[in-house]
């Protein structure tokens, strides 16, 4: 059985019972509090002391008061499929977020804590509990949002404790209310991730950002949007990540260590090659793979059960069967195809790859993806190929690599016709 992950402090707790048809229930056990009851002898008497000036008196123990509520949600013990694991993966991040919601009502039913009185909440904490318990897969962007917004209290004279004259009421950085929280504050934190965060990062962050915003508005922790009217605008169309050439491909596959993790450097050559992102590759099992027919079949993490294209189905040839490779008999097909370290950990060893091919450009992991796009497209596949190869709803999401391969072909007949200029 799973073992759920559970915070000492929270209340309620979701906890889990293995049924008799061999489901897992989830449900949620509050604790209430405790009292003391007098101890019961076998005929439900209370047992007396026998002697001193307690005589006459039961003997007391302390009884705690817990309440279960079944959530009527259930995961598979064991799953066999990938349809299994997305239904558990599923109905655990539902149960949490019930927890959620339920832990919020819990308080300020039991212990007068008021989601709708600002006067008692510190948004950061706030935001820290909403991250807590966050399950879906941009977990990540969503904890870089509260950080920044964190540099940006400490970095911004205006709001920061040490720098500001009014400390009074501008001191944000240890403790701010939602409903401080205001149009003009929201102006300059925007302007502040545009000068940290280049193309579409800000934009990125800010996203998650008001992913916190609506949820505080949805439970009555704020009256007010500050972000309303506050937008950052980037121009979809335009790819601003660095990609890879064919010729910078080939440095980089001639440049691979002995030392350093086989899985790390075959899954980035996978994703250069299918166009996949990391958090679809690292969750490949030997179960998406339809050896006879070498095919690739799986759902992108990023749009399960919100898209129709969520699914999508590959061609595999040669080279990226031997990436693959098949299960050892100490595997089965519910085998990680590229067992992987964390995202960080990949990303660093990633960049010393590209610093030992001696590739001068910012490589991240999205940008095998883009560079995927920008090659085939190249090599004559037209844009309905690219966008179900990516799993793309909207040709639209596509057309930045046309736009990219055009401004390619653009250099190259400027770096042509540059040698013949007469000077």
């Amino acid at each position: 059985m799973a073992k759920l992950e559970n915070k000492t402090k929270e209340n309620p707790k979701l906890e889990q019972r293995v049924m008799n048809d061999g489901r897992i229930s989830l449900y949620l056990e509050y604790y209430i509090g405790r009292e003391s009851v007098p101890v019961l002898d076998e005929y439900d008497n209370p047992v007396l002391y026998e002697s001193g000036a307690m005589k006459g008196k039961p003997k007391m123990r302390v009884k705690h008061i817990r309440r279960q509520e079944n959530l009527k949600l259930y995961l598979i013990a064991k799953p066999r499929t990938p349809e299994e694991r997305n239904d558990n993966k599923d109905n655990l991040a539902l149960a949490n977020k019930i927890r959620f919601e339920r832990e919020q009502q819990f308080l300020k039913d039991r212990k007068g804590y008021r989601l709708d009185r600002e006067t008692q909440i510190d948004f950061i904490d706030y935001f820290q509990t909403y991250l807590d318990n966050y399950t879906k897969a941009d977990a990540r962007m969503i904890k870089i949002a509260l950080n920044r917004f964190k540099d940006f209290l400490h970095d911004t004279p205006e709001y920061n404790c040490f720098e500001s004259y009014n400390k009074k009421n501008n001191c944000f950085e240890s403790h701010i209310k939602p409903e401080q929280l205001t149009r003009d504050m929201m102006i300059d934190f925007t302007e502040y991730l545009e000068s940290r965060s280049k193309g579409e990062g800000a934009k990125t962050i800010y996203q998650r950002f008001k992913k916190v915003i609506n949820h505080a508005l949805e439970h009555g922790v704020m009256k007010a949007n500050p972000c309303k009217g506050v937008t950052i605008k980037v121009d979809d169309k335009v790819l601003r990540k660095d990609i890879l050439s064919d010729d910078e491909i080939a440095l980089l596959m001639n440049a691979r260590h002995p030392k350093e993790n086989a899985n790390i450097s075959n899954a980035f050559l996978f994703c250069l090659f299918t166009g996949m992102r990391f958090c679809d590759v690292k969750d490949l099992t030997f179960a998406n793979v339809d050896y006879s027919n070498k095919l690739l079949r799986f759902e992108q993490n990023k749009v399960k059960g919100h898209s129709a294209s969520s699914g999508v189905t590959i061609p595999l040839d040669d080279m990226l069967m031997r990436l693959i490779g098949t299960p050892t008999e100490a595997q089965n097909k519910d085998s990680l195809i590229f067992p992987l370290p964390s995202y960080w950990m990949c990303l660093k060893s990633l960049q010393r790859w590209v610093d030992r091919a001696g590739i001068n450009k910012h490589i991240t992991w999205h940008c095998a993806r883009h560079s995927f796009a920008v090659g085939i497209l190249s090599d004559g596949a037209n844009v309905k190929t690219v966008a179900d190869l990516l799993g793309h709803s909207d040709l639209k999401n596509t057309e930045k690599y046309l736009r990219a391969v055009d401004e390619q072909k653009k250099r190259a007949i400027n770096t042509r016709t540059a040698k013949f200029v007469t000077k």
